[in-house]
């Protein structure tokens, strides 16, 4: 069965006996990592610059964090981590890390794509990799440098899972309505919209339910975004404008403004519910965890840390990383407090769709999909 739009971007839960694999410039760098001595070579250096969210966001720039820490426990290596203040710290921070002999330089996000492939060309001995984009400033449908690996992610397949699961949280209310809002409206925030508003129509073929999507709408890629990431005055009116709608279920997407949906939903005293972006937002931020139904997922930390390994040992591969529901580079996180309330054959109905979408017999389709 195949459900789509039109097409271009992406833990493990136990539940009822049911798995889902369904979780210088700015600030000087920081150093961490284990002992030295590992198996890495002596004279290996690897390098994370993190975009304006920093490394505090309970998102993806804390993951890719977690992720190259990880790979340096693992190697014996101290990383350097330049946390970027703002937009302007990008190039200078860049420059800064090849100043400083990094041998593999991960950026964090779209937002370093430019500056990235600037670096990259200039320094062709040195490896890059990128989160969330193909460093395509020029869209032609390749990466502008040879020396840049791609870690995307098909974001589109978890947030499927995540659609139908809203759905059939506010069907059983008796609700019918959820909705969802991003930060910019770039491919790795649309895909998770798109995804979502397909994992409800689903709901709805399967149940003949009648479930609405506010805030998105797929088939002419508008809906309601914020135009940046921060948790600020006009995040929280962009949220507010998806609640009055009468949303019982909410995703935003775009790393800190869910702390924007959080107080909007406080304000209105309602038990509206949140789903959480990237990482487990209700481990991440325990603070949100009281309203946060569940989150979708990407393996970030794991895709940082396997490719921080394999160019420790000079197997270092330009070819881009998509993470699928297949390789778990997505997923579904559980539903914590409130696994006991959802709807009798729920876990099992998303576990047999993510069989599906696994063996291709759904195909989830975005046009934000990498």
């Amino acid at each position: 069965m195949t459900i789509s739009t039109t097409k271009k971007l992406l833990g493990a839960t136990v539940a009822a006996g049911v798995i889902f694999s369904l979780a210088g410039c700015g600030q000087a760098p920081t150093e961490s990592g284990g002992d030295a001595g590992g198996d890495a070579a002596s004279d290996f250096l690897p390098c994370l610059v993190s975009d304006a969210g920093g490394w505090n966001d309970k998102s993806f720039n804390q993951s890719a964090k977690e992720g190259m820490d990880k790979a340096a426990d693992e190697l014996g290596v101290k990383p350097l981590e330049f946390e970027s203040a703002n937009d302007n710290d990008y190039a200078p921070n860049l420059e800064t890390a090849v100043s400083e002999g990094c041998s593999l330089i991960v950026s964090v996000g779209f937002k370093l794509s430019a500056a990235t492939v600037e670096s990259a060309l200039a320094n062709p001995k040195i490896n890059y990799a990128i989160i969330d984009d193909y460093a395509d400033t020029d869209f032609d449908g390749t990466t502008d440098a040879p020396n840049i690996k791609p870690l995307v992610f098909d974001t589109a397949q978890a947030a499927y899972l995540g659609g139908y699961a809203a759905a059939g949280w506010s069907a059983q209310a008796g609700v019918n309505k959820v909705g969802t809002f991003g930060g910019m409206q770039i491919p790795s925030v649309a895909v998770f919209m798109d995804g979502f508003q397909l994992g409800v129509e689903k709901y709805n073929e399967d149940k003949s339910g009648a479930v609405e999507v506010f805030g998105w709408d797929n088939v002419s890629q508008k809906g309601s975004f914020t135009g940046g990431f921060d948790a600020n005055d006009t995040a929280k009116q962009t949220a507010q404008g998806v609640l009055d709608q009468g949303v019982d279920v909410i995703l935003p997407v775009g790393g800190p403004i869910y702390q924007s949906a959080a107080a909007a939903i406080k304000d209105s005293g309602k038990d509206t519910l949140m789903v959480g972006v990237d990482s487990d937002l209700a481990v991440a931020d325990e603070s949100v965890a009281d309203v946060t139904l569940f989150s979708i997922m990407k393996a970030i930390d794991v895709a940082v840390q396997d490719a921080t390994i394999a160019a420790s040992k000079g197997d270092f591969d330009p070819a881009p990383y998509v993470g699928t529901l297949e390789n778990e580079g997505v997923k579904l996180s559980g539903f914590g407090s409130f696994e006991g309330d959802l709807p009798d054959g729920l876990l099992d109905e998303i576990a047999a769709l993510q069989e599906q979408i696994i063996s291709g017999d759904i195909t989830v389709e975005s046009p934000n999909s990498p």
